[in-house]
């Protein structure tokens, strides 16, 4: 068994009896675009799913699947460059893997209006992943209270810390 860092975490939010709820996944889906988005499947949710993924201090990964389709967030595009998942969510979003002339910015990619409907808008969550003062755990913390869960997710967190 490998000795993973306590910074790589996976949740999953959802809805239950109208309020949220937020489990942790496997580790190793922290690695994983493809089992990440089978794992949030397998969650039933009438308003659908969130997966929330912090690796390392350097980027996070949101995904909320609604309906059956598959939304992606990326917090820092540079991070494809040296991370498997970050690369994946860059492949399953079309997108190319930035050149070394582009890797001077931290800029997120994806579906930017991922919870537009829950209250957090693209300018928001665009304000939040580009704030280098934050660590990605913390960014996530700072989405979950804007959208209504930080008690779960953080309970979540503290029953693998």
């Amino acid at each position: 068994m490998t000795d993973v860092d306590a910074t790589d975490f996976a949740v999953v939010v959802y809805r239950e009896d109208d309020q949220w709820e937020a489990e942790i996944l496997p580790v190793a889906l922290t690695e994983d675009l493809t089992g990440l988005i089978h794992a949030l499947r397998q969650q039933p949710s009438l308003g659908g799913t969130i997966g929330l993924v912090s690796v390392g201090d350097d980027f996070f990964v949101a995904i909320r699947l609604v309906a059956g389709e598959a939304m992606v967030f990326l917090s820092d595009v540079t991070a494809s460059v040296d991370w498997a998942l970050a690369g994946q969510v860059l492949d399953y979003l079309d997108i190319p893997i930035p050149e070394d002339e582009e890797l001077d910015q931290v800029l997120p990619v994806g579906d930017m209006s991922i919870f537009s409907d829950l209250g957090l808008d693209e300018m928001e969550l665009g304000a939040i992943s580009g704030d280098l003062e934050l660590y990605p755990d913390e960014m996530l913390l700072s989405i979950a209270g804007r959208l209504g869960f930080a008690t779960p997710f953080e309970r979540a967190l503290d029953a693998v810390s």
